[in-house]
């Protein structure tokens, strides 16, 4: 069993920056890969931002590139995403989710196993 918290969400001017933090307990933090998705009133669950065990590789969104970092600390058994350069269309429910089967597309929200319970993140024009 694996739980996640995130927290980090709050209101921003187009613009600005936030730093989302994900906390996972349970499983041993470094044997899995860890994800961003996000979701906007009305649409589907989308991807953000994929990293693997190791912090090696990562992966993001054509909308997010350039402008996004995921990260991890697998000593304080978190994921970070820091978010720059925040636009009102980044406006969303984000949610981190971890993936302890260690197969599966990344893209997909079925790849994954646990997810946390959400942080708002709103950006305001």
């Amino acid at each position: 069993q694996v739980q996640l918290v995130e927290s980090g969400g709050g209101l921003v001017q187009a613009g600005g920056s936030l730093r989302l933090s994900c906390a996972a307990s349970g499983r041993t933090f470094s044997d899995y890969a860890m994800a961003w998705f996000r979701q906007a009133p009305g649409r589907e669950r989308e991807f953000v931002s994929h990293i693997r065990w190791s912090g090696g590789s990562t992966n993001y969104a054509d909308s997010v590139k350039g402008r996004f970092t995921i990260s991890r600390d697998n000593a304080k058994n978190t994921v970070y995403l820091q978010m720059n350069s925040l636009k009102p269309e980044d406006t969303a429910v984000y949610y981190c989710a971890a993936n302890t089967r260690s197969y599966g597309i990344i893209y997909y929200t079925r790849t994954y196993d646990y997810w946390g319970q959400g942080t708002q993140v709103t950006v305001s024009s």
